[in-house]
C-alpha cells in the first residue's frame, strides 16, 4: 500500500509526514529553524534554511518509510515572500514573514490615496502588511533586490516547489495566490492593475494551477528520488479547512494556535467583501480550476495569552496548567482579557489596539486570570463567527476546532456556550497536514472523491452548548465593553510584529 506525503512547512518549523489511506499518520518528522528579528517589527526567515530543513525530514522519513510514496502534498505559511534567483536557484534577500510589519506606512498611505476599495473588491483583503504584495515591493525597492528577467518572487510554497524539481516548476495555486494583494479572486489570474499599484512585475510571479493537480515532479537530486509527483497545495488554513472536510456552505472551522485562524465555506460563488473579514479562496480543485471560497477571520493571540501567562506573570508553569486552574473556578469574578497584545485583528482590525484585563478586584487571583484568558478566547471566536453567520446567511451548524489548546475540553464548552452550536474535535490534529494530503491524493485517485474523504474524518469529542443563552450573552456583553476600553490605545511608532501561530503556522 503506497502513501501521501505532506509537507507542511510553517513559521517556526517543517513537518513531513506519510499518511495512509485509512488518514493514519505512519510516519513523522518535524524540524525548527531560525527566526530572525532584525529591526523592531522585522520578521525574517533565511529560505536556504528553510529548504535544508525540509530536506532533512524528508530524509529522515524516506529513511523509515517501507511503502512506495505516491504524491505530494505541501501546505505553508501563507503571506511569508521569497525572492530567488532562477538561474543560480538562490535567494536574492531573506524571506519576508508574514508577521513583519515593517510596510505599515506605505499601506496607509495607499489607504490614504483611496485604494482600499478596489484592493477589497479585487483581492477580498484589506491593506495590512500581513499580506505579501507589499513586501514584494520593499524588497524591490528599498531591499536592493533587482526585477530583472531571472527574478522569481513567490509564497513558500512556490519555492519549494520550485527546490524540490530542480527549478523545472515555478508555480503556485489559488488559496496561496489569493493572499498576495495581487491575484483578482473573481476572475483568478494575477492583476495587471494591482500589479502596477504595488510596482511588483507580473512577469516575476509564478503560474497559477488547482490545488489539487500536478505542480511537477521531484527531482533525483532529493531524497525522494526522480518522479514523485506534486500533487496538492494550499496554504496552511485553507488546507486545514479540507483537512476537516469542510466541503460544504456553512461548514467552519477554527484553529487554536498561538493565534486563531476562522474559516467558513461559503461555496464556489465570490461574495462581497465583508467589513471586518478576509474573502479567501479555500481551493480550486480539478483542471478546470473550480474555485471555493471562504471568510476569513484572524485572531492574534489565543494561545499566545497562555505563553504570556507563563513566560510573562509566571503564573503557570507549564502551559498544560491552565486548563485544571482555570477549571479550579466557577467564574472570572467579572473579570476580562483582552489580549490585544499586537492589536486586534478580526473583526476591529485595529492595530493600535492593546492588552487590556478590566475587573480586578483584591479578590481576583491565578485562577480567576487563568478563567479569564480561556475565556477570551472563546469571546474572540464569537465576534468573528457572528459577522460570519450574518454576513453569509449561512447557519452555523458546528465549529469543528483543532490546534493546541483544543485540548481544554472547558474551552470547548465554553466555545459552545457562547455560539450556541455543537463544538467537534477530530481525532487527528494534523488537520493542515492532512488537507495537503487530501489534495494530492485526489489528483492522483488515491481517493476517490470528496465524499471518500469526508468519510474518513473521526470524531474524538463533541461538547453540546449549554441551553441557558442569558448568561452566555451577558457574558460576552461585558467583554465587548473590555474590548472597546483597549481599542486606539497605542501610537503609531510602537507598532510590533503580529504573533506566530504556532499550531497551524501562518
Amino acid at each position: 500500500m503506497s502513501v501521501i506525503v505532506a509537507l507542511d512547512a510553517g513559521t517556526t518549523g517543517v513537518r513531513a509526514l506519510a499518511i495512509n489511506h485509512d488518514s493514519e499518520i505512519v510516519s513523522f518528522k518535524y524540524q525548527e529553524f531560525t527566526q530572525f528579528f532584525p529591526q523592531p517589527g522585522w520578521v525574517e526567515h533565511d529560505a536556504s534554511e528553510i529548504w535544508d530543513a525540509i530536506c532533512s525530514v524528508i530524509e529522515a522519513l524516506m529513511a523509515e518509510l517501507t511503502e512506495p510514496v505516491l504524491a505530494i502534498g505541501i501546505t505553508n505559511q501563507r503571506e511569508t515572500v521569497v525572492a530567488w534567483d532562477r538561474q543560480s536557484g538562490e535567494p536574492r534577500h531573506r524571506a519576508i514573514v508574514w508577521q513583519d510589519r515593517r510596510t505599515a506606512e506605505f499601506c496607509q498611505s495607499l489607504t490614504d490615496a483611496g485604494h482600499l476599495p478596489k484592493v477589497r473588491s479585487s483581492t477580498g483583503l484589506g491593506l495590512d502588511p500581513y499580506f505579501s504584495g507589499t513586501k514584494f515591493r520593499w524588497m524591490l525597492t528599498e531591499g536592493g533586490v533587482v526585477a530583472d528577467e531571472s527574478l522569481a518572487l513567490g509564497t513558500i510554497d512556490s519555492w519549494l516547489i520550485w527546490k524540490l524539481t530542480g527549478g523545472s516548476s515555478f508555480v503556485t495555486e489559488p488559496s496561496n495566490a489569493s493572499r498576495t494583494l495581487l491575484f483578482d479572486i473573481r476572475s483568478m489570474e494575477w492583476s495587471p492593475e494591482l500589479c502596477q499599484l504595488l510596482e511588483v512585475p507580473i512577469q516575476s510571479l509564478p503560474e497559477v494551477r488547482s490545488s489539487s493537480g500536478r505542480f511537477g515532479t521531484t527531482a533525483d537530486t532529493t531524497a525522494f528520488g526522480a518522479g514523485i509527483p506534486i500533487s496538492g497545495v494550499a496554504g496552511d488554513q485553507q488546507a486545514a479547512l479540507f483537512g476537516q472536510a469542510c466541503f460544504e456552505p456553512g461548514m467552519t472551522k477554527n484553529t487554536y494556535g498561538t493565534g486563531s485562524f476562522l474559516l467558513m465555506n461559503v461555496g464556489s460563488r465570490c461574495p462581497e467583501p465583508v467589513e471586518g473579514l478576509l474573502t479567501t479562496v479555500a481551493w480550486t480543485l480539478g483542471p478546470d480550476h473550480t474555485p471555493t471560497y471562504a471568510y476569513e477571520g484572524s485572531i492574534f493571540v489565543t494561545g499566545a495569552a497562555i505563553q504570556w501567562l507563563r513566560d510573562g506573570l509566571g503564573i503557570i508553569e507549564d502551559a498544560s496548567e491552565i486548563g485544571p486552574l482555570a477549571e479550579s473556578v466557577d467564574s472570572t469574578g467579572d473579570v476580562y482579557l483582552v489580549p490585544a497584545f499586537a492589536g486586534l485583528g478580526s473583526p476591529w482590525w485595529d492595530p493600535y489596539a492593546r492588552g487590556t484585563i478590566v475587573g480586578i478586584t483584591g479578590g481576583t487571583g491565578r485562577a480567576e486570570l487563568a478563567r479569564a484568558t480561556v475565556e477570551s478566547m472563546a469571546y474572540q471566536v464569537r465576534g468573528v463567527v457572528d459577522i460570519m453567520s450574518e454576513s453569509s446567511g449561512l447557519e452555523l451548524g458546528e465549529l469543528r476546532v483543532d490546534g493546541g489548546a483544543s485540548v481544554m475540553d472547558l474551552l470547548l464548552q465554553l466555545q459552545a456556550n457562547q455560539l450556541g452550536v455543537p463544538v467537534t474535535r477530530p481525532v487527528s490534529q494534523q488537520t493542515t497536514a492532512l488537507g495537503a494530503a487530501y489534495l494530492a491524493g485526489l489528483a492522483e485517485g488515491f481517493w476517490e472523491s470528496l465524499a471518500e474523504v469526508s468519510a474518513a474524518w473521526a470524531l474524538d469529542t463533541r461538547v453540546e452548548p449549554n441551553a441557558d443563552r442569558v448568561e452566555a450573552d451577558r457574558l460576552y456583553q461585558r467583554w465587548q465593553q473590555a474590548v472597546e476600553r483597549s481599542l486606539g490605545w497605542a501610537e503609531p511608532a510602537t507598532l510590533e510584529p503580529k504573533t506566530s501561530d504556532s499550531a497551524s503556522t501562518d
